[in-house]
């Protein structure tokens, strides 16, 4: 493609440059093309992405999205110059969702706002994003980059996305079926994933604190910056596997609001998700930040997924199955607790 045929020296006077733009997109079709999947119908570079449904099978198809962003996380990304993994969160804080009623991610889209398009930078970015897709077994099908000089500085810019799913109606997962003695397994996070960082950034004092890129003994000498910036673990795979074999009967995604906002979303009016706090496995990052802040145990399980990325409820008598599946799919599964009656929908003991 010749980039100098769309050049517009006026616009670029103003502060967009075109011609970056172009540079972008084709560094970027390299990693777009590792997420193709059966039902991409066309190529980056039209206006619109276009997939083919797989309807094979299913009585009543039901289309699940969802939106998200990065948020501060990606603030630490711009302090290490490191722009490769960030695309993951991205993705993930989608995926995440849309799994949370059984429906299997299909497609996703990004938009990236920038204060200049610096074309290796965005494709950097995109890199993250095509990875998290492949890990969640979906395609990238389109996206934007927009550059908004005189709206933010240079250097900075802001990462969306959304995801669509397909589900057929009768396998949504909507917690109708929980009883009394279901068992709740925790899917062990990788980190602080994507949420709590404006707090996190208080704490270590992000934009001024010179200690933060240096190993720390408390991290088994990792620094606090590049464990911040481990990207979220995405848990699509594992899930639909589990789905195939577990009646699963709900499941959280344990983002902003930690405990006490995201577990109740997934249990229904009258009974209670008990958790055992001793059980809980918590992330050696998580006891840093509430020791550096003095931040009280109750605050940090209501901001935090303290090391539980994702719970399930599955019936008592499937628990050692779902662990057996899980667990050989690669993740740190574990029984955290069990649904009760009460009011309260989650209590932490």
């Amino acid at each position: 493609m010749d980039h100098k045929n769309s050049y517009s020296e006026s616009y670029a006077n103003a502060g967009v440059d075109i011609t970056a733009g172009s540079r972008a997109v084709e560094l970027m079709k390299k990693h777009v093309a590792r997420t193709r999947t059966a039902g991409c119908l066309d190529d980056v570079g039209g206006f619109g992405g276009c997939f083919g449904l797989p309807l094979a099978g299913m009585e009543e198809p039901v289309l699940v999205s969802g939106t998200d962003g990065v948020g501060t996380k990606l603030k630490i990304a711009m302090l290490m110059d490191k722009h490769d993994t960030i695309g993951i969160d991205c993705v993930a804080m989608c995926v995440n969702d849309v799994i949370c009623c059984g429906a299997k991610p299909l497609f996703f889209l990004d938009y990236i706002a920038c204060g200049k398009n610096v074309p290796e930078k965005i494709a950097q970015i995109v890199g993250g994003v095509a990875e998290g897709c492949v890990r969640s077994g979906s395609a990238l099908i389109g996206g934007e980059t927009a550059e908004h000089p005189g709206m933010m500085p240079e250097d900075d810019y802001d990462l969306a996305g959304f995801s669509v799913g397909i589900v057929d109606k009768k396998k949504i997962i909507d917690n109708t079926r929980m009883k009394e003695g279901d068992v709740v397994i925790a899917l062990a996070s990788s980190g602080v994933h994507s949420n709590g960082f404006s707090l996190v950034r208080k704490v270590f004092d992000v934009e001024n604190n010179p200690d933060l890129m240096k190993p720390c003994a408390e991290l088994g000498g990792a620094s606090i910056a590049e464990t911040l910036l481990e990207p979220t673990r995405i848990y699509v795979k594992s899930i639909l596997a589990l789905l195939e074999q577990v009646d699963v009967k709900g499941i959280s995604h344990i983002t902003g609001g930690g405990f006490y906002e995201n577990i109740p979303r997934s249990i229904p009016d009258g009974l209670c998700a008990e958790i055992e706090l001793s059980s809980v496995k918590v992330l050696p990052i998580f006891d840093l930040i509430a020791k550096t802040g003095s931040i009280p145990q109750r605050d940090m399980f209501n901001t935090f997924n303290m090391g539980v990325g994702m719970s399930v409820v599955v019936p008592a008598d499937q628990a050692e199955l779902a662990l057996q599946i899980l667990n050989g799919h690669g993740e740190d599964a574990y029984v955290i607790g069990r649904i009760v009656r009460n009011e309260e929908k989650v209590i932490l003991k």
